[in-house]
C-alpha cells in the first residue's frame, strides 16, 4: 500500500512518499474561475498569477495560520497533490499521514482529516507539527530526554518540548515567515511610499533578511507602486532596515520560546541546556535567527539541516513507525 506523508502548510505543501523521499514541494495556492469556481490551477502555477490576475481569476491561499480557511479548495488542492505524487499505474487508495499545529483545536483536526479521506485517503492519521519536525530533524524523540524544538512555517511557530515519542509542553502562534513579509511591506508602505507585493516583500526577506543587524549591510533594489504618483517606482533597501521592519513578529517568536522554556519540567530543561534548541522550518532559514534565540534565552540554538523539509520527512517517517507513535497520534479516534 502507498504511504503518503504530507505537510500541510500554509505556504508550501511537500509531500513524502515512503521510498522515494519528498516528491513533491509546491505553494499551497489555488487559482479559481470567478464565473463558476472552478480550480484553474494548483500549486506554483497558481503562485505564478498571485498578484498578476484578472477579474475572472481569483488565487487564494486555501490554509490559513496552519489551519483550513476554505474546506473545499483544501480537498481539491490535498486531491490534487496525492494524485500527482501517484505513478499512473498505481491507483490503490494511499494510508495519509498530514502535520498539523500543536494548538489546533478538534473541530479543525476533524476537518483536515476529512478533506484528506475526501480526497481520495484510505485512512488518514494526523500528526502534531513540532513532533514531525523533531523526527525529520533527526532527534532522538524516544528517549527519556528533554529535546526543545522550534518550528518556524508559513502561517505558525510551534514551540515545543519531546520526550518519550510525544510532546511534554508546547506552545503554537500565529505568526511565521508571512507575517514577516506583510511586515516588510508594511515598512516599505510607511517609509518609501511605495506599495510592493507579498511575493516582493519575501524576496527580500530570503534575498537580504536578518534577525540581528549584519556586520556588512546587504542591500537590493525592490520594485513597486509609488502611491504618490502612481507611477512604478524602484527603490534600494537594506539588510538592516528589513531586520527593523520585521522586528515585531520576531518578538512573538521569541515570547513563545521564552514561555515554553518557563513551564519545562526542571529534569528536562536540564537537558535542553545540555542539548541546546533545534530550529527547524522555512523561518529558520532567516540569517542569524538562531543567534538571535541563543541571545535572549541563554540556551544554544541550531538549525537542523534542511529545515525547511524535516516537518515533510518527519510525517513520513512517522507514517512508517506507526506502531510506535500510535498513542502520539490522532487518527481513527475522530471518526
Amino acid at each position: 500500500m502507498r504511504k503518503i506523508g504530507i505537510d500541510l502548510g500554509t505556504a508550501n505543501v511537500l509531500v513524502y512518499v515512503k521510498g522515494r523521499g519528498i516528491v513533491l514541494s509546491e505553494p499551497s495556492v489555488v487559482a479559481l474561475s470567478t464565473k463558476d469556481n472552478r480550480v484553474k490551477a494548483v500549486g506554483a502555477d497558481a503562485l505564478a498569477m498571485l498578484g498578476r490576475e484578472p477579474e475572472s481569476i481569483e488565487v487564494v491561499r486555501p490554509m490559513r495560520n496552519g489551519v483550513i480557511a476554505d474546506y473545499d479548495i483544501t480537498e481539491a488542492m490535498l486531491k490534487y497533490f496525492i494524485k500527482k505524487s501517484g505513478s499512473p499505474l498505481n491507483l490503490s487508495k494511499p494510508e495519509v499521514m498530514i502535520c498539523i499545529p500543536a494548538g489546533v483545536t478538534t473541530v479543525e483536526m476533524r476537518a483536515v482529516k476529512e478533506a484528506a479521506l475526501s480526497a481520495g485517503a484510505r485512512r488518514a492519521y494526523l500528526i502534531r507539527e513540532p513532533l514531525a519536525a523533531a523526527i525529520g530533524a533527526n532527534i532522538p524523540v524516544a528517549q527519556p530526554s528533554g529535546n526543545l524544538i522550534i518550528d518556524i512555517g508559513g502561517g505558525t511557530t510551534e514551540v515545543a518540548v519531546i520526550s518519550l515519542n510525544d510532546i511534554v509542553v508546547s506552545t503554537s502562534v500565529r505568526v511565521g515567515g508571512n507575517r514577516f513579509d506583510e511586515s516588510i511591506a508594511a515598512y516599505v508602505k510607511r517609509k518609501y511610499n511605495v506599495l510592493v507585493g507579498e511575493r516582493t516583500a519575501e524576496s527580500a526577506k530570503i534575498e537580504i533578511g536578518a534577525a540581528l543587524p549584519l556586520p556588512r549591510p546587504l542591500s537590493m533594489q525592490i520594485r513597486g507602486r509609488d502611491q504618490v504618483a502612481g507611477l512604478p517606482r524602484t527603490i534600494e533597501i537594506n539588510s538592516n532596515e528589513i531586520t527593523e521592519a520585521i522586528q515585531e513578529p520576531l518578538e512573538a517568536v521569541v515570547n513563545a520560546v521564552r514561555a515554553v522554556l518557563a513551564e519545562t519540567p526542571p529534569e528536562l530543561s536540564s537537558d535542553i541546556i545540555d542539548k541546546g534548541m533545534i530550529m527547524t522550518g522555512g523561518g529558520s532559514m532567516l540569517r542569524r535567527i538562531n543567534e538571535l534565540l541563543t541571545e535572549v534565552t541563554g540556551v544554544p540554538c541550531y538549525v537542523a539541516d534542511q529545515p525547511a523539509n524535516c516537518v515533510a520527512i518527519g510525517t513520513g517517517l512517522a507514517l512508517e513507525h506507526i506502531d510506535i507513535l500510535y498513542d502520539s497520534l490522532s487518527g481513527d479516534d475522530l471518526n
